[in-house]
């Protein structure tokens, strides 16, 4: 009966944001409590791998950011490659409408949080946290409203989310990069080049992929590179094609493979490894202090903003078609829905500001749950109870 319940839950679209809001809860449950000490503990505890002469040797909490995180993003190139050659992404047509949201909901709450952090150089690395969409948490909540939504809404979703996820990839790359070591990058540029081999002369196994795509992540991650780039790369190598007998080709055959251990196991670890926060935090004193204050405003007020206008503009000039079925309050509440930063927020977070003291930590913690709460709430309730369903049966 638990398994047969527990394979229901596992089908629902909202499942994977269900389930990241239950590991956030525990976090800060665990985290004000007399567990804070294991907590803590547990994400300190070292681990270290060796072979001879070269060692990895990190926290818990960074083979969870470092390491899991890469799968994760292994799994966002497969996804996006896939989108690009035969999905939503291949067509001009649908993908203009997307994009053009996908920069106003960048642009405009980054803008924010600079606005309100000028002057500050530490508090300035965190500009780039409200610029994320969180994509299980957008379309769990989409889920929820059942046929009220149309589904090109949902395709216009995604397909922003998706190009969202490269921006912050490309951002990443390039202002979340430490002082590079050029003997590190040499293997990894080699190991570039075997993949680069392996999908000019059609080898279909997917071993060797895996295989050269861990040398690289362990290259980069010693080149001051970010490892989880190395994910992105090796998936842009795995072929589009299908095996012998196969009716998937072997990206699909993997995206589908990795997807459930993503959405249903390493994300969740990694809201829990991410999400404590002291409960005395969540004050508005605290929240309007500039970093959390500048997070919850770009989240909240930037995305419906940048979404939004950008949309709104690109549609009335004629460069954008609005999605087929769907009223002007449908696509306001969706841009509101954007704001949703949570995973890829506190991923970017912990990179901003990993050396900028446990206060910072702490900061852009509260004001990305608080800027992703309101958001969720306010764009569920407009898409609820104010937008007309216009759904044809």
């Amino acid at each position: 009966m638990i398994l047969k319940a527990l394979k229901e839950f596992m089908r629902l679209e909202s499942a994977s944001g269900i389930l990241l809001i239950i590991a956030a809860l525990l976090a800060m449950l665990v985290e004000n409590s007399a567990a804070k000490g294991l907590y803590d503990a547990l994400l300190g505890t070292p681990v270290e791998i060796r072979i001879g002469e070269f060692e990895i040797a990190k926290p818990l909490l960074l083979w969870i950011n470092d390491g899991l995180m890469a799968i994760f993003f292994f799994l966002i190139g497969l996804e996006v490659k896939r989108e690009f050659l035969a999905g939503e992404l291949s067509d001009p047509a649908r993908v203009i409408l997307p994009i053009i949201a996908a920069i106003g909901g960048m642009a405009v709450p980054a803008a924010i949080y600079a606005y309100i952090n000028w002057g500050d150089p530490v508090a300035m690395k965190g500009w780039a946290i409200p610029a994320a969409t969180d994509i299980a948490f957008a379309l769990g909540i989409l889920a929820l409203l059942g046929r009220r939504i149309p589904p090109t809404l949902k395709l216009f979703l995604m397909a922003l989310a998706i190009i969202d996820d490269l921006g912050a990839i490309i951002i990443i790359a390039i202002f979340y990069t430490d002082d590079l070591s050029i003997y590190s990058l040499l293997p990894a540029v080699m190991a570039i080049a075997v993949l680069f081999l392996f999908n000019r002369r059609r080898v279909l196994g997917l071993v060797p992929y895996i295989l050269i795509g861990l040398v690289l992540w362990a290259a980069v991650l010693k080149s001051g590179v970010h490892a989880t780039l190395a994910g992105v790369v090796t998936a842009l190598f795995i072929p589009c094609r299908k095996a012998p007998g196969e009716t998937k080709t072997q990206l699909e055959k993997l995206e589908h493979d990795l997807h459930p251990s993503v959405v249903y196991g390493i994300l969740p670890l990694f809201a829990f490894a991410n999400a404590g926060i002291p409960i005395e935090a969540i004050t508005l004193e605290y929240l309007l202090h500039p970093v959390p204050l500048g997070i919850a405003a770009g989240l909240f007020f930037g995305n419906q903003l940048g979404v939004f206008g950008l949309s709104w503009l690109a549609i009335r000039l004629g460069i954008a078609k609005m999605p087929q079925n769907a009223t002007w309050l449908q696509l306001y509440g969706v841009s509101l829905l954007c704001g949703i930063g949570f995973t890829m927020s506190l991923f970017v977070g912990s990179l901003a500001f990993e050396q900028g003291g446990p206060d910072f930590a702490i900061d852009d913690r509260v004001g990305i749950l608080v800027g992703s709460l309101a958001s969720g709430i306010a764009g569920y309730l407009i898409l609820r109870f104010l937008a007309p369903a216009r759904v044809p049966r």
